[in-house]
């Protein structure tokens, strides 16, 4: 297990994304991948793909990453915005995603990330995050 997987398991267990199901495959500085299986808990009340779901992987993935790159003597970070951008839903299968850093400043970290469904290969969200990294005080 890489040392980013093993920071996640530490921190995983008992947490929203470890109820979700979610499960991750890398973990490095810049990069985090992740999964879930939907299950009825994913769900909304038209049956399909609930939209929260998928804000919770790729903001899982983006909130892990960020800790894993976050500047050296950072202390932590805080999302400070986000966006979606929802092209498609699913309602079996595994969703995907892949979560990438597009900016490592010294104060904000800037995070994309792509929804997939593993069965119709169809892209079901884009996401961007801006987390702000929080120092010592």
């Amino acid at each position: 297990m890489s040392d980013g997987l093993a920071m996640i398991a530490a921190r995983h267990e008992g947490t929203l994304p470890w109820n979700l199901g979610m499960r991750w495959d890398r973990a490095e500085r810049g990069l985090v991948e992740g999964r879930f299986t939907i299950q009825s808990h994913h769900l909304a009340g038209n049956g399909f793909l609930h939209a929260a779901a998928i804000i919770a992987l790729v903001d899982s993935a983006s909130g892990y990453g960020c800790m894993l790159s976050l500047p050296e003597g950072a202390e932590s970070f805080t999302t400070i915005e986000l966006k979606s951008n929802f092209l498609g839903t699913a309602r079996e299968g595994d969703v995907s995603c892949v979560a990438t850093l597009a900016h490592g400043g010294r104060s904000t970290q800037v995070w994309d990330a792509v929804a997939r469904s593993e069965l119709s290969g169809k892209t079901l969200a884009l996401f961007r995050c801006t987390q702000m990294v929080l120092w010592p005080r």
